[in-house]
């Protein structure tokens, strides 16, 4: 039975009213007589990409159904979470291949926007490790499809944003580790030039690699932050008495919006210098647990609320290294310009492009930054800002958006019309769609 009920992503913009039915098993995968409608995972997206009038939610869809531990080969429905797969991976000796920077989102959201994380440029988004899809399309029929079978629904359903069917499991190939513990070397950055010159240097040498941006500073110091590169720590150089320790289920809370003035550029300026500060010398090691290392906001619930009722855009994307350095240092000091307080800003180098027709990463330089709706002019200051990643053949990642328009989205994705093909041939009657997708003019 459906409930209606009032629905957002991640960053409570925009808010929608939604009839929501749970999926409790594969026989309530289908759009019955629904003109329309959406998969949903945990709503851990950021914009409208998870909204529509008509949503079913897989979230019941929770069951682990079969383990190859020689392989590391996971069958898991689409409602299982990351955590979910790490309570049950780590203590085996395993770990998500890849995972985004919260353990919150459903394995079938993971696959609807073919997520990437700080090891991107070592291995790739998540697609590189699904080995099979389970789906449920428009007109009810079940299909298995891989890289071999059905392979143009395989890449179309990898970061097709849930607009190809519903995704009912997934058989995923887990990473094997030695223990439950990140060896962590950070780096402080004085400038923009040497952040890039240091990821340069190092991404053959670390698996993860990311780094925190200060995005407030101007001048010489514009760019300067935090870079944080990890290895998966061996068993034989662990101290702690036990190698693989979970995660504590112990979180801070937010339990109220902060009000709208308490994020502003002077708050912002002290919180980015007590971070940048927090280490005094150029670099330090240490082995932390995956947690901190993987998950630092998950420590905090409900955080979204800091941002206040208004909520928040992320804005996250792409260009390639060719002239990269230059075009992100050029937006870099236009949004430090324009005073955007952003809690969080992070740079990551991503790797080659693969097989999806809609997915984000191409090798490249790709920022992300928690915007602050605290004006009217931050839209069009976005939008602004997409002119210069279309001409520099950039793009920006679906899961975060909310403000694209039609003509630049267009010019960003060349595979597109490729995407829509297939889609009118599993879908020819556009049953799956959002309101990310009618904006977009993909339905």
């Amino acid at each position: 039975m459906a409930k209606t009920t009032t629905i957002s992503g991640w960053g409570l913009y925009p808010i929608v009213d939604a009839s929501v039915r749970r999926a409790h098993y594969r026989r309530d995968l289908g759009a019955d007589d629904e003109t329309s409608v959406l998969p949903q995972g945990s709503c851990r997206s950021y914009g409208d990409a998870c909204l529509h009038d008509r949503v079913v939610s897989t979230l019941p869809l929770k069951h682990l159904l079969d383990f190859e531990p020689k392989q590391g080969l996971l069958r898991a429905e689409a409602g299982v979470t990351i955590e979910d797969l790490i309570r049950f991976a780590v203590p085996r000796g395993f770990f998500p291949p890849v995972t985004p920077g919260t353990k919150f989102p459903t394995l079938g959201g993971c696959i609807a926007a073919d997520v990437h994380g700080k090891n991107h440029h070592a291995d790739g988004s998540i697609a590189a490790f699904v080995e099979e899809l389970e789906m449920v399309l428009a007109d009810g029929s079940q299909v298995y499809c891989s890289r071999h079978l059905l392979p143009d629904l395989f890449w179309a359903t990898l970061g097709g944003m849930g607009l190809t069917g519903f995704v009912y499991a997934a058989t995923l190939r887990l990473k094997k580790i030695s223990s439950a513990y990140i060896q962590q070397r950070s780096i402080k950055t004085a400038n923009f030039a040497e952040t890039c010159r240091i990821f340069a240097e190092t991404q053959q040498q670390y698996t993860y690699s990311v780094a925190w941006i200060d995005s407030l500073k101007k001048g010489r110091q514009l760019g300067r932050g935090l870079i944080l590169l990890g290895e998966h720590a061996p068993a034989d150089e662990i101290t702690k008495k036990e190698l693989f320790p979970l995660h504590s289920d112990s979180r801070l809370d937010v339990p109220f919006f902060f009000p709208s003035f308490a994020l502003n550029t002077w708050s912002m300026r002290a919180f980015n210098s007590l971070y940048y500060h927090r280490q005094w010398s150029h670099s330090s090691t240490a082995t932390i647990h995956y947690n901190p290392y993987f998950y630092p906001l998950d420590m905090v619930h409900r955080w979204n609320r800091i941002y206040g009722r208004k909520g928040f855009l992320q804005y996250q994307v792409v260009v390639p290294f060719a002239d990269g350095e230059e075009i992100m240092a050029d937006v870099l000091r236009r949004i430090a310009h324009r005073g955007i307080a952003s809690l969080l800003t992070v740079l990551k180098t991503l790797g080659p492009a693969n097989e999806g027709l809609l997915s984000f990463p191409i090798a490249g330089y790709t920022l992300a930054l928690d915007i602050p709706l605290t004006d009217d002019g931050i839209v069009p200051f976005l939008r602004e800002l997409n002119k210069t990643i279309v001409d520099a053949k950039g793009r920006v990642y679906l899961a975060k958006d909310a403000i694209l328009e039609k003509e630049d989205f267009a010019a960003m994705y060349p595979q597109l019309e490729e995407f829509k093909r297939v889609k009118r041939h599993y879908d020819p009657e556009q049953r799956f769609r959002s309101r990310q997708s009618d904006r977009l003019g993909i339905t």
